[in-house]
């Protein structure tokens, strides 16, 4: 029976030799042993092992192996039969999942009914569809409207109905953050708003340099509660992120965004917004517990004092005379407690990297244990350098990984914005700068996903719960050929894939990957 091990120790991986003794009287077979780098938030070290015990000695192997555990004071994670990836078969492929955030779409009447997908120059996509199979993917099912987090994080094999929290601590961890149980995340928007906080632009103006003043100026706000403590950081461009430490905490309150989650009342003055007019609107407590009023208001609190801490500076006058948007204020929303996510190695047997240019994808992937690389130059909007991820996706399949998710954020960026021409371009220059690249350089045998998370639709400047083309495809033929012809939502409803939800994604990759092992005799 094949095991794998994983745990914390305190001490360097030398005491591996000792904990394994057992083992090698029993005589098992070591698969393999190998250690991660040392956990910033803890300083502990995790280190994985896979063994094959007989099945007779399996109970007296995980007897001995408890007590050499609780001896060392390891702190063990997981400890238990593999699933998948054990299958014993020579061909054991790569895989490439290629994420084009928001790429699907609705008919557009400026482009005569035609998607931004079927508008766009993609040979690359479209060669790729008539070789491979296609389908259509949902990540969690028909009616269903998600965001970006829950949908990767469904593709990677993780339940978002199990262990999402919130978007707010996976773009802190993202940003850099340390994060720890009991702690509550949000994610920001930098903005530009009025006194009484009415949004005059949800974005700011998309400010990039300089941005390092503002951090420090909403740093040193002072908070009117002492058992709480706080930091603010910057991301990228508007995106921002601000963390709660301390007592009396819950993550059960309202976004800010007038977009998403919030509870309004009469205190937000809604009535006397004009057509079009928006504002930031108050965090109320979602349950009515102590912890939530508490966070609640003390993120009302943090907000009105960052427009004081930001309106006056220098900055943003130098912004103001440049004809540039000020950036006074600040929106939050998606909050959540630290998730506890387990490894994506314990989960799937796999090394797994990810490429990325936003920090709620770097975050959340982050969290797994993934490799993920800082990539210099990519932004996570339009003007990111592909060339540069398309050059870090290669280099982490060559080298450790087995199985690499590359995410294109700009495409969803634009989408947002309603920006049609801005969409097709960014499929265009994603798909055709960085494939062409990637599959040159990819083995005979790996086996690449393409799909897009969600729709965006251009016109509402939303998401949308329409389901999205996804293609799977390899340089060597491995998979019935379906009447395909071309990458877009229409083509996609002919595919032999069917329709595919989000945690079906990863057991299809890894089953074209020969990773899977037979349930059955």
């Amino acid at each position: 029976m094949k095991v794998e091990l994983e745990v914390l120790l305190e001490d360097k991986p030398g005491n591996l030799i000792r904990l394994l003794r057992p083992i090698a009287d029993k005589n098992c077979n070591i698969l393999g042993i190998y250690h991660g780098s040392k956990r910033e938030e803890d300083k502990l070290i995790p280190v994985f092992i896979k063994f094959d015990a007989p099945d007779e000695a399996y109970s007296r192997v995980i007897e001995s192996l408890g007590e050499q555990l609780a001896e060392i004071a390891a702190q063990v994670i997981k400890f238990s039969p593999i699933g998948m990836a054990v299958r014993d078969v020579k061909d054991k492929h790569k895989g490439l999942l290629i994420v084009l955030d928001g790429a699907a779409d609705l008919p557009i009447e400026e482009l005569g009914g035609k998607t931004p997908l079927e508008a766009a120059h993609i040979p690359t996509l479209d060669r790729m569809a008539r070789e491979g199979i296609n389908g259509q993917f949902s990540a969690l099912g028909p009616g269903v409207i998600v965001g970006s987090d829950t949908a990767i994080m469904a593709m990677v094999g993780y339940d978002p109905y199990q262990v999402y929290t919130g978007r707010g601590p996976l773009e802190a961890a993202g940003a850099g953050l340390d994060i720890l149980p009991g702690d509550v995340s949000f994610r920001c928007n930098y903005v530009t708003i009025t006194s009484d906080m009415k949004i005059l632009n949800r974005t700011a103006g998309y400010p990039r340099e300089g941005i390092e003043v503002l951090e420090e100026a909403l740093n040193g706000i002072q908070l009117s509660d002492p058992k709480v403590d706080f930091t603010f950081k910057n991301s990228q461009d508007y995106r921002c992120v601000l963390r709660f430490r301390g007592y009396n905490l819950s993550a059960k309150v309202s976004d800010m965004d007038p977009n998403y989650n919030v509870l309004p009342d009469a205190l937000d003055n809604l009535e006397m917004l004009q057509p079009g007019e928006s504002k930031i609107i108050l965090s109320k407590p979602t349950q009515a517990t102590p912890e939530a009023k508490n966070t609640a208001r003390i993120l009302n609190e943090f907000v009105s004092k960052a427009h004081l801490a930001l309106k006056d500076l220098p900055y943003n006058q130098e912004r103001i005379a440049q004809g540039l948007p000020p950036v006074n204020g600040i929106m939050p929303r998606g909050p959540g407690e630290t998730p506890s996510l387990k490894s994506f190695r314990s989960q799937w047997g796999l090394n797994a990297g990810c490429v990325a240019g936003t920090g709620l994808v770097k975050g959340m992937t982050h969290l797994m244990g993934m490799t993920v690389p800082d990539v210099p130059g990519a932004t996570g909007y339009v003007d990111t350098d592909y060339m540069a991820k398309a050059r870090a996706t290669v280099e982490l399949l060559e080298n450790k990984c087995d199985l690499v998710v590359l995410h294109i954020e700009g495409i969803d960026e634009v989408s947002h914005d309603r920006n049609v021409e801005a969409k097709i371009k960014a499929i265009e220059e994603s798909s055709e700068k960085m494939l062409p690249y990637i599959l040159e350089h990819a083995s005979e045998d790996m086996v690449v996903f393409v799909l897009s998370d969600h729709t965006t639709s251009c016109s509402l400047g939303d998401h949308t719960s329409d389901y999205t083309p996804l293609l799977a495809w390899s340089k060597k033929p491995m998979f019935r050929p379906d009447t395909v012809d071309g990458y877009s939502e229409a083509k996609s409803l002919g595919g032999g894939l069917g329709q595919v939800r989000g945690t079906e994604v990863l057991p299809l990759m890894l089953n074209y990957m020969g990773r899977t092992s037979k349930y059955g005799a």
